[in-house]
């Protein structure tokens, strides 16, 4: 497979958000209605129907949202805000506004030094791809470990950090950096965008060696 990326790619994905917009928008508007009986009064059963369709509705929402993100991103048309940016503050701010997970609780244990560091970036993108990294990662613990974050040595004026189960962040102390499987089921597009904001600000998204899939190494250039 080519690096070089296929000029369609960016404008298919963004036909397919005007295309896919439209519909569910409508299906919203009319859940709406429903739901706030302008069409009749509902039982609580049908209510709880309309709810959940309300809520898959919201799913499909989000995933065109990322969607609209990811085509900006490769077409390189997404504004950044860029400013001196602490991203230890960032991967805080993702880790203390996780959503909970619906079955169980992972907690997430955090290592990182007290003082800045600083990079030139968009403090709420960086967020949002520590946010998504995060969040997909901790799914994917299935025992009772936490969800380690640990900041790790790292060449000069880079800003390196480790996220993971146990056995992943023992791996992620070697030397190789494997390709970051972003394409996994159950969270969107939302790994895809992180990783393409992360390389925009100038870092990499890697994943760890021998095959260990619950965790991922960070870097980004210091200001």
């Amino acid at each position: 497979m080519s690096d070089a990326l296929d000029p369609r790619w960016p404008k298919v994905l963004s036909l397919t958000v005007h295309e896919f917009r439209t519909p569910i928008t409508v299906v919203q508007g009319y859940l709406r209605m429903l739901l706030s009986e302008r069409g009749g009064a509902i039982t609580e059963q049908q209510r709880r129907f309309l709810e959940e369709a309300a809520k898959s509705c919201g799913r499909l929402s989000a995933l065109v949202d990322e969607m609209s993100e990811l085509s900006n991103l490769e077409a390189a048309t997404l504004t950044f805000n860029r400013q001196p940016t602490d991203v230890r503050a960032a991967i805080r701010a993702a880790a203390a506004h996780l959503p909970p997970l619906p079955d169980r609780e992972v907690p997430i244990d955090l290592h990182l030094g007290d003082s800045a560091a600083m990079v030139h970036g968009d403090p709420v993108r960086l967020t949002q791809a520590f946010t998504a990294v995060l969040a997909a990662l901790r799914r994917e613990i299935i025992t009772e470990a936490p969800l380690g974050v640990r900041e790790a040595p790292a060449a000069d004026r880079t800003f390196e950090v480790h996220i993971g189960d146990p056995d992943a962040l023992a791996a992620l102390a070697g030397g190789d950096r494997p390709v970051f499987d972003e394409w996994r089921g159950g969270v969107g597009l939302s790994l895809a965008v992180a990783r393409r904001i992360l390389e925009a600000h100038g870092g990499q998204l890697s994943a760890p060696p021998g095959g260990a899939k619950a965790g991922a190494r960070v870097t980004l250039p210091l200001r």
